[in-house]
């Protein structure tokens, strides 16, 4: 099966610094855009210039700091956007301005008090006006999948007529399901006479915990463009995840058969950049990139992974940057996983001598969370009459797992 190439833009400077406790000085967002640009994304959006001075300032900053990926800066259908969106990406060596309106009856009515007449002669005008100051411009339809389809179509053919080359259908609020966004990015791509002269873009939410699910929808029907953020960061609920979307689409490229430039060996080193620069942590149970995200406690689960990793991991850590497995000693472990490390601490008991330090670690477990080493050569030294000997280096088995406490 033939791979799609796929454009991974990725707007954590922008949507997902919008969140509130996540953002960033100036300096920091040079910082991650430079990680961004290390993990091999395509566009970084850096920002919403007309927001601030600051915000104009750090998008300029990171045009410059930045050699390979297309910088994008966000724009309203204003003219005086469009100018400081210009302004703030001029010193890009690759640039994009990306502006939106919503097309929604709900957003046009309650929020923007415009008929969609006016909706759709202000899109086409920011992007003509967007044209004169660079060839990529992409235009979002902001809740376009709670919009009218004929509307909808008409803004999307005059937009592409007026300039846009790139088409973003968002789900601004995650309303959608999968099979959804798969028949609308199906329609509205099929109902779109000049459709194949713009590449469209998939900007999904997590309102309902999908965004992931639709944006691989969206993918499936014909979008070539995926948004999304660093750790799922965000409005709300936050983005699809691109550490979730790229990983799906390495795994399953059975089903997925896209490919990407990105290193996926810098995705855990970005995720951990972005947690210590908002002092924001992700979730433990996060996928790809959580702390448990490849760690073990359960006694059979253990068991099956020091016979073969791939009994319970679909993926290596070190192929998305994480050091290696961790294997954690609990309640719920294994004589197995036990006796493993006693071996990687020096010490070979006897099978009596094993039961009765597993009796006495699951006992210890049931009162604190995690063994430690020093718990363990404390328990070591209780049931073998051997002096405690000090944690060593041991030896990762062969394969390819350590263990972690």
């Amino acid at each position: 099966m033939d791979k799609c190439r796929l454009v991974v833009f990725d707007t954590t400077l922008r949507d997902g610094e919008q969140a509130p406790g996540f953002s960033l000085t100036t300096d920091e967002k040079v910082r991650m855009a430079r990680q961004l640009e290390a993990l091999g994304v395509d566009i970084v959006e850096a920002g919403f210039p007309i927001a601030s001075e600051d915000d104009a300032e750090a998008v300029r900053k990171v045009a410059l700091a930045l050699e390979r990926p297309i910088v994008a800066a966000l724009a309203r259908c204003a003219p005086n956007d469009i100018d400081r969106a210009a302004w703030a990406i001029a010193p890009a060596r690759r640039s994009r301005i990306h502006t939106f309106i919503a097309t929604s009856d709900l957003h046009l009515d309650r929020k923007l008090r415009m008929t969609r007449e006016a909706a759709l002669d202000a899109a086409v005008a920011a992007v003509r006006r967007a044209r004169g100051y660079t060839s990529d411009v992409q235009f979002s339809a902001e809740d376009a999948t709670r919009s009218d389809r004929d509307y909808l179509c008409k803004v999307i053919e005059s937009v592409i007529e007026a300039g846009a080359t790139t088409i973003n259908l968002p789900d601004t609020v995650g309303y959608s399901t999968p099979d959804e966004v798969a028949e609308f990015f199906t329609s509205i791509i099929g109902r779109v006479p000049n459709a194949d002269r713009a590449v469209f873009s998939t900007h999904c939410h997590d309102d309902l915990g999908l965004a992931a699910a639709n944006s691989l929808a969206a993918l499936g029907a014909g979008a070539r463009q995926v948004e999304c953020t660093i750790n799922g960061i965000g409005e709300r609920a936050g983005n699809a995840s691109l550490e979730e979307v790229i990983m799906a689409t390495r795994i399953r490229a059975d089903r997925l058969p896209f490919e990407t430039s990105i290193n996926t060996r810098e995705l855990y080193p970005s995720s951990q950049l972005l947690t210590s620069l908002t002092n924001e942590s992700v979730q433990a149970n996060k996928a790809i990139v959580g702390r448990n995200a490849f760690a073990h406690e359960a006694g059979i689960h253990q068991d099956g992974m020091l016979k073969d990793r791939r009994t319970y991991e679909i993926m290596r850590p070190e192929d998305v940057g994480v050091p290696r497995t961790t294997l954690v000693l609990g309640k719920h472990s294994g004589r197995h996983a036990v006796q493993k490390r006693c071996e990687q601490l020096g010490y070979e008991l006897t099978r009596q001598q094993l039961d009765a330090a597993y009796r006495r670690m699951t006992s210890l477990a049931d009162t604190q969370k995690h063994i430690t080493d020093a718990d363990l050569e404390g328990i070591i030294a209780e049931v073998s009459g051997t002096a405690r000997r000090a944690a060593r280096e041991f030896a990762v088995p062969e394969a390819g797992y350590g263990f972690g406490v």
